[in-house]
């Protein structure tokens, strides 16, 4: 079935050049001169795509990316801004646009926009796509509400090709949310190149990134394809962008603005067609008023943000992606499975705070896997840090009371009392309490006590607990 593209612009000579322009990649087109025409064109007709101007009589574009959204969300729609006016093109993109193209429109750009935007709209043909287009879902483990919601954002922003940032802790799982974007966008035939903008050196970002020509510098004694050359028809992330130098989120930003590269060392600019996604542990925002981090690449990188909750947002899914985490690491050993977990190690994992997210909880089950001798997992396998054990740590007097009213009355004042001992018995007890919840890991018991390991040490001696 032919598809068919709704165009809406009030100069005619533009409706009338991309009336052709599609017309040759054999496409049905309608125009719509204003916002009414383009309501009623909607009204009668169904379409696989909209392109619309921003600038139209009675109205604005973004009234019709807006309409578009809540009454037709599975139909794709493009702008046309003015040259520069970037900030329009930003609104757009929020508003829920598929994309933009500037004028004077470039033809070529604008093909492959209407390529790639018709892929969202475009019916299973053959039982292969319908294959690869199943495997293209959210592979974030999980089913609480947090993660749920996460996997529907995520499913809205594969449709659009906007910049996004992805905020949330270290270990959150940051990437595989970015990927998860990809899998499902229109580009998931491209490649998907990651960076960590913090692993490069800062006299080799510019050459890692837009790559060099031979002779350029010293050392350069090939051409050198950049990451954004990688990464043409699929997805840039750029990891820990908060660590780029400024020098180079100056020149970051016009790649954004212009799409298009300037290798070092190279006189022309080289188009560069990327789905750019990025994301940071830090606070953005906070690194701009630190002057850390250009306002206006910020605005730029992060026309939606998308928050990654953190392992202790969602502990419900913590037996679920324990068991998926064990099947995996089994497989990269050649280990039976599945891998047995008692009990009592899955509930004390789900009282864990987890200040190292999913990362954390992989090397704790590589660890405990390891000493387990694949007999199976125990809770004195895991080795957790006591003070991170529970969410919100109750005070040590709550767990177990150590003077309640009790055995307050087992003493009493008077012949062969010696307060000295009964204090010492108090401090004993502690102690022993400490040591038995740290599994006598001496220095969790410190911190359980708030003092520090010498000053534990000393007390064990002096009480013959050594």
């Amino acid at each position: 079935m032919t598809a068919r593209v709704l165009i809406v612009d009030d100069e005619p000579d533009i409706r009338e050049l991309l009336e052709i322009t599609l017309g040759r990649m054999s496409l049905i087109t309608e125009s719509a001169g204003t916002l009414s025409g383009a309501f009623e064109c909607l009204r009668n007709q169904s379409y696989s795509l909209c392109l619309t101007d921003m600038r139209l009589p009675d109205g604005d574009g973004i009234k019709l990316v807006e309409h578009i959204q809540r009454q037709y969300s599975h139909m794709p729609v493009a702008v046309i801004t003015a040259h520069g006016n970037t900030e329009t093109a930003i609104k757009s993109l929020k508003a829920g646009a598929f994309d933009f193209v500037s004028k004077p429109v470039d033809l070529q750009k604008l093909r492959d926009l209407v390529n790639a935007a018709l892929k969202l709209s475009a019916p299973v043909s053959n039982p292969v796509a319908a294959r690869n287009s199943a495997t293209r879902q959210v592979s974030i483990s999980g089913s609480s509400v947090a993660v749920q919601e996460l996997k529907q954002h995520i499913s809205r922003l594969a449709r659009s090709q906007a910049p996004v940032f992805i905020s949330g802790e270290s270990g959150s799982g940051k990437e595989l949310a970015a990927r998860s974007i990809h899998q499902q966008s229109v580009r998931a035939e491209g490649p998907f190149v990651a960076v960590n903008c913090g692993a490069i050196p800062a006299e080799l970002m510019e050459s890692e990134l837009f790559g060099h020509i031979k002779g350029s510098f010293t050392g350069a004694d090939k051409d050198k394809v950049g990451l954004f050359q990688s990464a043409a028809g699929g997805t840039l992330f750029l990891d820990e962008v908060a660590d780029l130098p400024l020098h180079m989120q100056v020149k970051l930003l016009r790649v954004i603005q212009e799409k298009s590269v300037r290798p070092v060392g190279a006189q022309v600019e080289t188009p560069t067609d990327v789905r750019l996604l990025s994301a940071s542990h830090k606070n953005l925002a906070e690194e701009v008023k630190q002057q850390h981090f250009r306002q206006d690449l910020y605005y730029r990188i992060n026309v939606i943000e998308l928050a990654v909750p953190s392992l202790r947002e969602r502990h419900e899914d913590i037996p679920e992606i324990v068991t998926q985490l064990l099947a995996r690491i089994a497989d990269d050993n050649g280990l039976p499975q599945p891998v047995p977990v008692s009990d009592e190690a899955l509930a004390a994992l789900g009282r864990y705070h987890f200040p190292g997210n999913v990362r954390e909880l992989e090397n704790i089950l590589q660890r405990a896997l390891t000493l387990s001798e694949n007999s199976g997992i125990q809770l004195q396998h895991l080795d957790l840090t006591p003070s991170s054990v529970s969410s919100s740590p109750r005070p040590l007097a709550q767990t177990a009371p150590l003077a309640s009213p009790a055995t307050a009355e087992i003493f009493s004042l008077g012949m062969g009392f010696s307060l000295e001992k009964h204090l010492e018995s108090i401090e004993k007890q502690a102690i022993e309490q400490a040591l038995m919840e740290s599994r006598w890991n001496k220095t969790a018991a410190a911190q359980l006590l708030g003092m520090s390991f010498r000053s534990l040490r000393y007390r064990m001696k002096k009480l013959g607990l050594e």
